[in-house]
């Protein structure tokens, strides 16, 4: 009999897994949204409502003979899982792929593609009434936006505020070689800068501002070392979130205390041989990237490919892929491990025109809007 494998989210590590044991397994999706969202290109469709329609791509199109249930898992068990809808889903391999929750506009949570189409185009209005915008936060996010921002409205005020003494805190590059990292920061710094973003390093917000994120209503902060600031709009670049939550008592074990999972060196849960779990809702030595998590995902099919035919599992060594951070259509750095640190054209060259849409469109099997 063909075994059933049973993908918890349709991200990027869902997606890989699922549609690569379409031909030889029983693939069960189970995703609440209708539609894929390509998070890379998010930032983009802020400054640029043509791409609100680019970034969805509906799960129809992703399966040839598995399903796609859309439907949110509340209880992952060992051996299938339980979904909002009662439905019981039974399963001889369980891979857990629901990678993290963000703040708006990184990651959209409408479940229905046209509601989050006409959210990112409203921001998008907003943003353009907007003379003055604040940013919290200079991780990728903070300073890709910043970017994307500056490059379509190079007249607008944009501060960017960090509590951090530097931009890419919070162990982005931690295990980047120190000096690299070092330079990485001081090009994008550098770059910001000359496009006439204000950073404000080592200083945060008294107090939450007023207003709603994403609208346009003008107001007045102050930071904790008595600066003023006065901005039409703002946006929170911080606080990532795993989204674990639904692993049953029985999958428990492998909650750590930040709400990420534990996973051994074959990114299977503890003591659960049937059960995977991939992507950054993970804690492992790779970056929480979608390279990775595709990487990952790729990983995990062999593995259980190899369990199927009744062999063993690898540890998974984690690559160390690039790191991009585009600011707009013609500016960014990125880290290379081999190459150290690429500049603005090479930056663009790999991400910051297509944003990858070209790969999405084929995985898809819908045509590419920019050809």
């Amino acid at each position: 009999m063909t075994a059933t494998v049973a993908v918890v989210g349709g991200g990027y590590g869902g997606i890989t897994v699922a549609q690569s044991l379409d031909e030889d397994v029983n693939v069960v999706l189970i995703e609440p949204k209708d539609a894929f969202v390509h998070n890379v290109a998010a930032l983009r469709a802020v400054v640029d409502p043509t791409w609100a329609d680019w970034l969805f791509f509906p799960y129809d199109g992703l399966l040839k003979r598995g399903r796609v249930v859309r439907d949110r898992a509340v209880s992952v068990e060992p051996d299938g899982v339980r979904t909002m809808g009662g439905e019981w889903i039974p399963a001889d391999y369980v891979v857990v792929a629901t990678g993290t929750s963000y703040s708006f506009p990184a990651k959209v949570y409408n479940t229905n593609a046209e509601a989050g189409v006409h959210r990112y185009k409203r921001t998008n209005q907003a943003l353009a009434r907007a003379g003055r915008v604040l940013l919290l936060g200079a991780g990728p996010v903070g300073l890709e936006l910043a970017g994307e921002i500056k490059s379509k409205w190079p007249d607008k005020q944009v501060t960017v505020l960090e509590p951090a003494r530097d931009v890419l805190s919070g162990g982005f590059v931690a295990d980047f070689d120190p000096e690299l990292a070092g330079q990485l920061r001081a090009e994008l710094r550098g770059q910001l800068e000359k496009m006439g973003v204000d950073i404000i390093l080592g200083d945060s917000l008294r107090h939450d501002p007023p207003t709603m994120t994403g609208v346009t209503s003008g107001f007045a902060a102050s930071t904790w070392h008595g600066r003023s600031l006065t901005a039409d709009i703002w946006f929170q670049c911080y606080g990532r979130k795993p989204v674990s939550r639904m692993l049953s008592t029985t999958l428990s074990n492998a909650w750590r205390h930040d709400g990420y999972l534990s996973v051994m060196p074959d990114l299977r849960l503890p003591g659960h041989p049937r059960v995977f779990a991939l992507g950054d809702v993970t804690k492992t030595a790779a970056m929480d990237t979608a390279v990775v998590a595709m990487e990952q995902g790729a990983f995990v099919v062999e593995q259980i490919k190899s369990l199927l035919g009744g062999g063993g599992t690898d540890a998974y060594e984690p690559s160390q892929p690039l790191f991009l951070v585009p600011l707009g259509t013609g500016g960014g750095a990125s880290y290379s491990p081999d190459a150290g640190i690429l500049d603005a054209e090479t930056t663009t060259l790999y991400k910051g025109n297509n944003l990858f849409l070209a790969k999405y469109c084929e995985i898809f099997g819908v045509p590419n809007p920019m050809e």
